[in-house]
């Protein structure tokens, strides 16, 4: 039986506000207390129950951000029943409007689109392939005030270790009969 997970204050606020970025249209109503899975390298993995639902999500904080001082900065994995795999950046301020922000593994690039204090990735399976093969995702995006460039460095390694807790804890749906 995992262990509960009782974040720290700036591990709590980060954590709300994955919740809220990974939360999308499925409901507003509070999440219940996150559930650590476990640590593995530079990732978190843990569990909380949304509308009655189980949700799995894996995260890891930068080791390197330009301009410093963003407490909030998250890169997250989301598994919820109709949907894995969402990988969303959150860089610690809301993005201008039509923000450009991409993820860039190795020597592939990812687009993502933001919407208010978060970025989605476009094509979230690619994103997934490269984060396993690779040792650190680099996330550029519009600063908040539209007139430079943030920069946040995450390591990765320990993603295939969560990303396979967080499968296991909750697996894909299967066909129905």
């Amino acid at each position: 039986m995992p262990r509960p997970f009782v974040p720290s204050r700036p591990a709590l606020c980060a954590l709300a506000v994955t919740l809220a970025a990974t939360l999308g249209t499925t409901g507003l109503a509070q999440p219940a207390r996150p559930a650590l899975i476990g640590d593995h390298g530079a990732w978190t993995a843990a569990t909380y129950m949304e509308g009655g639902q189980k949700v799995c999500y894996a995260f890891a904080r930068p080791t390197r951000s330009d301009p410093a001082g963003r407490s909030t900065v998250m890169l997250t994995v989301t598994h919820r029943p109709g949907q894995r795999d969402a990988v969303v950046l959150s860089p610690g301020y809301p993005y201008p409007r039509n923000a450009e922000v991409a993820l860039t593994v190795g020597s592939a690039e990812f687009a993502f689109y933001a919407v208010g204090a978060n970025a989605a990735a476009r094509d979230r399976a690619a994103v997934i392939r490269s984060l396993r093969a690779g040792r650190e995702a680099v996330a550029r995006g519009t600063s908040a005030s539209g007139r430079g460039t943030v920069t946040d460095s995450f390591p990765l390694n320990g993603f295939s270790a969560a990303h396979d807790a967080i499968s296991q804890a909750c697996p894909a749906e299967g066909p129905r009969r």
